[in-house]
Formats: structure tokens, sequence, C-alpha cells
């Protein structure tokens, strides 16, 4: 395969690998449409990329579109699993939906940025000073419901596989479970009741590269969000998810079924 990658650490070590800078990527037109894959680009790139010089990227411009919007995220999962995932309500930031948000929710409950990630932007509720206070800082109005949990797995998912699976455990002051917010890595067993639902929902939605963060309320499992770009922290082992995506590009780079060109379709016949 011939790679070209926007991102030097996170495909340190691939073989046959044209490292880029994206500023620049417009200098580099032929490399780009020739390359096998293009690899981790930032999201301004996607569209030129993929429309524009009918590259193949990974992650899949799914992991790209519903991992960049919490809003558009929430939305895709409704659409494949709403029994997984907490009440939400979205509305525009308006004084009636204030209000209307205000009466709805039962305290506490949890409130977001739609584009925040590592813990950032994400606010519990418990009285109106915090609900106004949060109203300040978004034009769209994102809360959910608050489950009684005191750790989350981290689901790491390449292709159709898991690459590794940990608890993520509250930080000392509470409420977060991020690592980069003081969480702790817990190694313990995760159960399969919830790597099958992270397997589902990329399997569903084509996201091919993703940390889907999970929740086990009473044996039931509930998705809180996915990032397309996830921290290693909990990676055992870093040559492990980076075998996973080469096996994973070289698997989807090989030719499927009993021969290698597309078949003619088939035309109608009058009779």
């Amino acid at each position: 395969m011939h790679l070209v990658s926007f991102d030097i650490f996170r495909t340190l070590g691939f073989p046959d690998t044209r490292v880029l800078k994206p500023e620049h990527y417009l200098r580099h037109k032929a490399l780009l449409s020739d390359a096998d894959w293009v690899l981790f680009p930032e999201y301004w790139q996607l569209n030129a990329l993929v429309h524009g010089l009918k590259c193949r990227v990974f992650p899949s411009v799914a992991s790209y579109r519903i991992g960049h919007d919490k809003v558009e995220m929430t939305r895709a999962f409704e659409a494949v699993a709403p029994e997984h995932i907490p009440w939400t309500i979205i509305e525009a930031n308006g004084p009636q939906e204030r209000e209307h948000i205000w009466g709805a929710m039962v305290l506490p409950f949890v409130a977001k940025l739609p584009k925040a990630s590592m813990g950032d932007g994400v606010w519990l509720i418990e009285n109106r000073d915090d609900w106004l206070r949060y109203c300040e800082r978004t034009d769209v109005l994102y809360v959910q419901e608050y489950l009684p949990i005191d750790r989350d797995a981290r689901i790491v998912v390449v292709g159709d596989k898991v690459v590794t699976a940990y608890w993520r455990s509250q930080a000392d002051q509470g409420f977060y479970n991020n690592v980069s917010k003081g969480g702790k890595i817990d190694n313990s067993p995760v159960p399969a009741v919830m790597t099958d639902l992270a397997l589902r929902l990329a399997r569903e939605l084509d996201v091919d590269h993703a940390g889907f963060d999970i929740a086990l309320v009473e044996g039931y499992p509930f998705v809180l969000e996915f990032n397309r770009l996830f921290g290693n922290q909990g990676l055992r082992q870093g040559s492990d998810l980076k075998q996973a995506i080469l096996d994973y590009l070289q698997q989807q780079t090989e030719p499927r079924g009993p021969g290698t060109t597309t078949p003619e379709p088939l035309h109608p016949v009058a009779v």
C-alpha cells in the first residue's frame, strides 16, 4: 500500500508512508490522488480530498462528520440505537427553550457544548445559576439526564474489531471520568454487552476509527459519545493500534470476490 499521512505521530512507523503538512496539501495533488489511502487529514481538508481529489481517507468520512459535532452524533445514535442513549434534549438557545428545558429536566443533569472533547465543555447542572452560566456559553442547548455512574468504559474500535477496552474511573473531584480531567484507568474486564454495542454502532454508522465512551447502569449500556481521535493513555501496546489500522487498511484495499474487476452492469432486455 502507498499511504499519505497528515499526522506524523499517529502514523509513526507506518511502512511506505509519506507525511505531508496539511496546509501544503494542494502542492501534492498527484501524490494524493495516486495514494491507496490518505490518513488522518484535518477536518477542513475532507471535502477537497474526498470530493475534489477522489482520495480514500482514513478514518472514514462518517467518522469525521458524525464525530465532529455532538448534536449530529446524538441524532445518528437516535437513528440506529435510540434505546441506548441517555434522555437528551437539543434546542436553539432562546428564552422559551431555556425555560422549557429547565422545567423538563430533573436535577442534577448534564449540559454540553456541541463541539468539545477531553471533558471540556461539559457541566453538571445542580442549580439555576449553573444553568444560566451554561446558557451564556453556547448557541445550542444540549442537555442529557444524569446517569448514576462512577466510571465508564473507553472502547477503541478499528474497522470491525475492538482493539482495547478499559474502564475510566471517576476523578477525585467527582463527575469527570476523562483521563485528561483526572480520571483513572482500570484494566478490569469490560463486559461484552458494552463492546458489542460499540461494534454495532461502528458498523451501522460506518465509523472505522473511534474511542466509544459507554456507561453501564444496572447492567444496561448507554453510549455517551465517541471520539474520532483519542488519547493513548489507556493503550497498553501502542503497536496493537498501529497493526490494527494497517491490517484494516490492507483488508479494505484487497479486491473481494472471485474476480478483481467490477462486472459489467446488467441492461434490461426488451421483450
